[in-house]
């Protein structure tokens, strides 16, 4: 016990005393591509570390002084006086070519913008001539431009650069360098599926684009934009899911304790500390643990077609109308995106159950064969959800739930949450808040559950100084606030935690009635309304913010294409239950491969005809669940 308590001690102090950037050595590390990392020489490396020059042990601590890489990436581009090119062969990848010239991918990004639409054979890629002379060795080289037609400046200087810290998340650096996270993964291509590296280097800023010409005619009042997930979940990865070995990990920030991390994962000092021996040199921002094994993804056993099960609740057998139209409606625009996966060359084999209601349901799973089903989407109902989760679990199929969301589901790992939980969007309102904020009175219009205003309320309370917030049933409930001194109306704040439509729409008349008393409010909701869209211009002086989950892009031609099919095959316009039977059918097939390994591709953001697709781990092994959502604006 005296032991592991001077270990703890041990582990405080190292933490306490750390400053300078480390690298901890993982299986497949050397000399020489941890110089290549960090940006410095050899001889740096060997200087910081003289025990490098042996036989590294895994866990090792090694120290890193990369002050003199600030501009790496521009010096090495720059310095080429004279740029080649070469024509690719057959197998060669970004990662090999990046290996053969010695050149990073972020300098081959530079000088190849569209690297990923010109890596066929045959193709060229421009690289320094001193690089191509060098470790050119056979590889075909395309004709030389002339210097006069080859432009030397590099598209982003030593400002368009950042090294990653150990407290950085999505969120923080897309904020900071005014980027959204979609286009701070551009910038960066495998960014996303690696996670942010404390030490590493990433693109910030690409080339400016000519601006767009715009209608000085046209006012803008709305502003759609896609935002980050939510930032409240645990950040946790991953190494190659294919390896058995592999574990849940986590990136120690600079803010962490050891009693953090297992209050965080649930784990005990012991399995910690044997699954990372390295912490006997303290826990140190930056530091990858290992928490605990990864759990293996499902994987088909045989035959070419996925075998899909969907089960819908159209209560047939049970003679229960109550869903029945709904089912429909999902399974109208399910029939569309499989048909069109089929076109695309997906072989696919789907059984269609009726889930019948909850007191029904057992008799449903005799229809199901756990072995031979690759996936199943729905059923709809919480209860039914988890029945389901228990029948598959021996085989650990893949299940997606579209509209259940609740705790007791989080620790199933072979799980797909669709619906994306009221938190998520109230922990958005909060930070709306909260950047807006400049001691105004605050009021929440609440539901009759008052579960969302008082989280908001609570949270705000902790955040904001001498706050003055108050809780509402209802839209007509909001004043427009004395100033004490000359008697005239101050500015409000006004949210809305309610997804009740007339309350919506009484509070836009609300906040439209207000600003005409005075100006400056600030109005958020959680939730869309329709009476929004109908006030545009009216509601845009209050700048109201509002989040959706799903909206269309009319303009899209996707999502034209989308709207099309289905009006042609059903003749009529999609109603909201058949636009989420597309989204939800869609995505999860287009996440699929041929052994039916979804998990592999989980991590991919994307966006369907409504709906945006974000899912995030809700615990170590735990359940995936959708954080996607949207940010509208109205500007004035």
């Amino acid at each position: 016990m005296i032991k592991k308590i001077l270990f703890l001690s041990g582990l405080f102090l190292g933490f306490s005393a750390f400053a300078q950037r480390t690298h901890v050595v993982v299986k497949g590390d050397n000399p020489y591509n941890i110089s290549k990392k960090y940006g410095i020489s050899l001889d740096q490396l060997y200087k910081l570390n003289p025990q490098a020059k042996g036989t590294l042990a895994l866990g090792e601590v090694l120290k890193i002084d990369n002050s003199t890489n600030k501009n790496i990436e521009k010096e090495k581009v720059s310095s080429s006086k004279t740029l080649g090119k070469i024509v690719l062969q057959p197998k060669q990848t970004i990662y090999g070519i990046t290996k053969q010239y010695h050149i990073t991918e972020a300098e081959l990004r530079a000088l190849n913008p569209d690297l990923d639409n010109h890596m066929k054979i045959g193709d060229e890629v421009i690289i320094p001539s001193n690089l191509i002379s060098k470790f050119g060795g056979n590889q075909p080289i395309a004709k030389t431009e002339t210097p006069e037609n080859v432009v030397t400046t590099p598209l982003f200087n030593s400002k368009d650069v950042y090294t990653i810290e150990s407290k950085d998340n999505y969120y923080k650096i897309s904020k900071k360098f005014n980027l959204t996270q979609k286009e701070l993964f551009a910038l960066n291509p495998g960014l996303e599926q690696k996670g942010l590296q404390p030490g590493e280097q990433i693109i910030i800023k690409g080339i400016e684009k000519d601006s767009p010409k715009t209608d000085t005619n046209k006012e803008i009042k709305t502003v759609k934009v896609d935002e980050e997930k939510a930032t409240n979940n645990v950040q946790i990865s991953s190494s190659n899911p294919s390896n058995t070995d592999d574990y849940v990990t986590y990136t120690v920030q600079s803010h962490d304790t050891v009693f953090g991390i297992l209050n965080k994962f649930g784990i005990s000092l012991d399995q910690l500390i044997s699954l990372n021996p390295s912490l006997s040199e303290g826990l140190k921002a930056g530091m990858v643990l290992k928490i605990k094994k990864l759990q293996r993804g499902y994987e088909k056993k045989s035959g070419d077609a996925l075998n899909v099960v969907l089960m819908l609740p159209f209560g047939f057998d049970t003679n229960d109308t109550k869903y029945r139209n709904l089912s429909l409606d999902f399974l109208t625009g399910a029939k569309l995106a499989i048909e069109r996966n089929v076109k695309s060359g997906q072989k696919l084999d789907i059984k269609i159950i009726d889930a019948g209601n909850e007191k029904s349901f057992k008799n449903s799973l005799t229809q199901i064969n756990p072995d031979n089903t690759d996936l199943i989407i729905g059923p709809f109902f919480k209860s039914s959800v988890l029945e389901v989760l228990n029948f598959v679990k021996k085989q650990n199929i893949p299940v997606v739930a579209p509209f259940a969301n609740s705790e007791d589901l989080y620790d199933y790992g072979n799980l797909i949450i669709i619906e994306t939980k009221d938190n998520i969007y109230a922990d958005r309102i909060i930070k709306e808040v909260k950047d807006v904020y400049s001691d105004q009175k605050i009021y929440i219009v609440s539901d009759s559950d008052k579960t969302q205003s008082n989280y908001i309320k609570t949270n705000l309370e902790k955040n904001l100084k001498t706050s003055n917030i108050v809780i509402v049933n209802s839209s007509s409930d909001i004043v427009a606030e004395k100033n004490m001194m000359t008697g005239q109306s101050a500015p409000i704040i006004a949210i809305l935690a309610s997804n009740d439509e007339n309350e919506g729409a009484k509070f836009a008349s609300k906040m439209i009635e207000i600003s005409k008393e005075v100006s400056g409010n600030k109005a958020f909701s959680m939730y869309y309304n329709a009476a929004f869209e109908k006030n545009i211009d009216e509601l845009s002086q209050v700048n109201l913010v509002y989040l959706m989950d799903r909206k269309i892009d009319t303009d899209g031609t996707f999502e034209k294409e989308i709207l099309e099919d289905y009006k042609q095959k059903y003749c009529k316009s999609p109603s909201k239950y058949s636009v989420i039977g597309f989204d939800v059918m869609n995505d999860i097939l287009s996440r699929e491969n041929k052994k039916g390994e979804i998990f592999k591709q989980i991590d991919k953001v994307q966006t369907q005809l409504a709906t945006k697709f974000e899912f995030v781990r809700t615990k170590p092994n735990g359940a995936y669940q959708n954080t996607g959502y949207r940010v509208v604006r109205l500007i004035p």
